[in-house]
């Protein structure tokens, strides 16, 4: 009887400890569970935390560099300065999510530290971006609110990024250029400097007073109320061209009034020069008889030699024969 026993003690006395492991392993795993859920509303809400202390800490950065002098009228750097610190916090809460999820810090530097070769190559243009925006800001080309022309493309600056500079042309249209390509391309202000030149240029006939039309020039511009006393306007002969000698007018004014200068300038002259009887001559073409004359007559448009000669009023046709029609 005691022999029947025994073996049954046994099972018995295995399916308890099979139970007690079972159930101990239950409760682990119940545990883990726990905590990993714990963990990660922790992380979600230490991910929260962080957004929210970006956007307060990035707030009171400005306005703490808005009271320093160098910052109040330097919007570049301040937007900048602003900018590196919300990325700064954003690390931070990144670090102390993993570390709540249970990255150590040794593993998250060791982890960076080896992917850096292969971060870097992949990324090697939009560092180069980051890189050409800290060189932009240090070497300050341009600021928020100069006009500027890169490759061809001008605008006005309203935000220089870690990676990007952004601009708006004359149309309100958003040009985005990556700071590398900034650095990289020859980079033009346009309003840089207090002041800047008017530069026309204005043709007259080989048969009128050129120094009646520099006269004439030159007392526009003296005129014109946005056009600086000093220096003072200048004319000039600057080219014989085919069939006009070319003047040259010169005159500055400020930086803000450079467009509408110009304008100004280029309409006042023209009406002055026409006031004045100065001619101002236009290209001329002669058709060049091809094949048949009888089929195809020619039209000879006269020269400014004739038109000079013959006086303004006069006008000339010629025939296939080259006699007045």
């Amino acid at each position: 009887m005691s022999s029947l026993l025994s073996p049954l003690n046994r099972a018995l006395a295995a399916g308890e400890k099979a139970t007690a492991i079972d159930a101990a392993m239950i409760a682990k795993l119940t545990d883990m569970a726990g905590d990993l859920a714990v963990n990660l509303v922790i992380a979600a809400v230490i991910l929260v935390a962080t957004v929210l202390a970006a956007r307060w800490v990035s707030g009171v950065t400005r306005r703490a560099l808005s009271r320093v002098r160098g910052f109040r009228h330097d919007q570049t750097v301040l937007s900048f300065a602003v900018q590196v610190v919300r990325v700064v916090v954003y690390i931070i809460g990144l670090i102390a999510v993993l570390q709540r999820l249970g990255v150590q810090t040794t593993s998250i530097i060791a982890v960076l530290g080896a992917a850096s070769l292969a971060v870097g190559l992949a990324l090697q243009g939009t560092l180069s971006n980051v890189a050409a925006g800290v060189l932009l800001l240090v070497l300050r080309p341009y600021k928020v609110g100069d006009v500027i022309d890169i490759g061809g493309v001008a605008g006005s600056v309203q935000r220089l990024d870690l990676f990007t500079t952004q601009m708006s042309n004359a149309n309100n249209h958003k040009i985005v250029v990556p700071n590398a390509k900034v650095l990289g391309d020859v980079i033009l202000n346009l309003s840089g400097q207090k002041t800047r030149r008017v530069e026309i240029n204005f043709t007259v006939g080989y048969g009128e007073d050129l120094n009646a039309a520099r006269a004439v020039l030159a007392g526009v511009a003296e005129a014109h109320e946005k056009v600086l006393a000093d220096p003072p306007p200048w004319t000039g002969v600057t080219g014989l061209l085919d069939s006009a000698v070319q003047i040259t007018l010169h005159a500055w004014v400020a930086s803000g009034d450079w467009w509408q200068a110009q304008a100004d300038l280029m309409q006042g002259g023209k009406e002055a020069i026409d006031a004045a009887g100065i001619e101002i001559p236009f290209p001329h073409q002669v058709a060049v008889p091809y094949g048949d004359e009888d089929v195809m007559p020619v039209v000879t448009v006269r020269t400014v030699e004739q038109k000079q000669s013959r006086g303004p009023g006069a006008d000339a046709q010629a025939g296939p024969d080259g006699g007045e029609g």
